[in-house]
């Protein structure tokens, strides 16, 4: 990757001509000038080029619990060692990592490390896969990629945390880099994604359909929910029905509660009975996997054969409780296979979160 000013050039971008830019990497097709930077605020125009600011910089690094994502099908108990910069390319009012997300001072970018420097810490600390999450990381996508590629070369899975915001072309790169992914589907109207996010719907529904039948990476859906604005018994019933006819009843789907942050200080936290219908609407729609978070609810959290109804996984927070499933992600009762990314026994991490500083890893 080549290096110009402690940026690095991109690839997703052309010339529009009177010395202006135009960004092809997410729809939102920023036109910019020089010294100017995109909607994200991470990718700018430098001597006539898209650059990206953030590569090699960091807001932060943890050790995970792999529920925390979340993703409760993919290597279950393991932790992921997750990182992520600055900058986002939506605009959510409610976003629950805006101090990250929306930062407009490179201040908050307090560590630095390569992608080998990483993948060989996160092999250290007996991590089985690296997230990329906190922010989204369609906006660092050449930091990103080039992490995976290092995990992938030491046998580590890669994880994208991600609104699924992203263009055609870009999207069937980074994909082809990632393992499971959990795509944030905000909603399922057009006003709210307009309104609250300076989004559009269609392209995350294309990210999704893309996902599911283009791709082997596994992927999860969450949707926070917000009091009056995507709650309702009607919206939750048109967005599950659709995830089972175009994604099918596997693809697990996370209702977490909403709690009031950056320009939505005026909505009250949701109650759990709301996340507690959703999941409700999600099972009578078909899905077979329908989670509840941000509360503490054992049989939202645990995971259930859909064909017998033994419990297969059970959880406590991150911590799982019961085990029921064969190593190759069958149920032991029953013998029908659980969708997911199963290999041998669980883990047994838990909850536990550990901060890592790389110059000190």
């Amino acid at each position: 990757m080549e290096k110009i000013s402690d940026t690095v050039k991109t690839k997703y971008w052309h010339s529009i001509g009177e010395g202006q830019v135009q960004c092809d990497l997410c729809p939102r097709l920023c036109k910019i000038h020089e010294g100017q930077r995109g909607l994200c605020f991470v990718r700018a125009c430098l001597d006539g080029e898209v650059v990206l600011s953030t590569y090699g910089r960091s807001s932060g690094f943890c050790v995970d619990p792999i529920e925390k994502k979340p993703l409760n099908h993919f290597l279950p108990g393991t932790p992921v060692f997750s990182f992520g910069t600055a900058g986002c390319n939506l605009t959510c009012k409610f976003c629950q990592n805006w101090d990250i997300s929306k930062a407009r001072e490179f201040d908050v970018l307090a560590d630095q490390a390569s992608p080998e420097a990483i993948a060989e810490t996160a092999e250290r600390l007996g991590c089985r896969s690296v997230a990329l999450t906190y922010n989204d990381p369609v906006v660092f996508f050449e930091y990103a990629v080039d992490v995976a590629e290092a995990c992938h070369r030491r046998g580590l899975k890669t994880v994208a945390v991600t609104a699924g915001y992203i263009s055609q072309e870009p999207r069937k790169e980074f994909f082809r880099h990632i393992d499971a992914a959990n795509v944030d589907l905000k909603c399922f109207s057009e006003d709210f994604y307009h309104r609250l996010c300076s989004g559009h719907l269609d392209n995350v529904l294309e990210t999704l359909t893309y996902l599911k039948h283009e791709t082997d990476v596994w992927f999860e859906t969450t949707t926070l929910l917000i009091p009056g604005e995507n709650d309702s018994e009607e919206e939750i019933d048109a967005m599950t029905r659709w995830v089972v006819k175009n994604l099918g009843p596997d693809v697990p789907m996370h209702f977490s509660a909403f709690h009031p942050s950056w320009k939505m200080m005026d909505k009250p936290a949701t109650p759990s009975a709301t996340l507690t219908r959703a999941r409700a609407i999600a099972r009578e729609n078909g899905v077979h996997h329908a989670y509840t978070g941000n509360i503490h609810d054992f049989e939202g959290e645990s995971t259930y054969c859909h064909a017998c109804g033994e419990t297969l996984i059970g959880r406590d927070w991150y911590v799982l409780s019961k085990w029921s499933l064969t190593d190759d992600g069958n149920c032991a009762k029953c013998g029908v296979a659980c969708a997911g990314v199963f290999d041998g026994p669980p883990g047994a991490w838990g909850s536990r979160r550990q901060p890592v500083r790389m110059s000190a890893a």
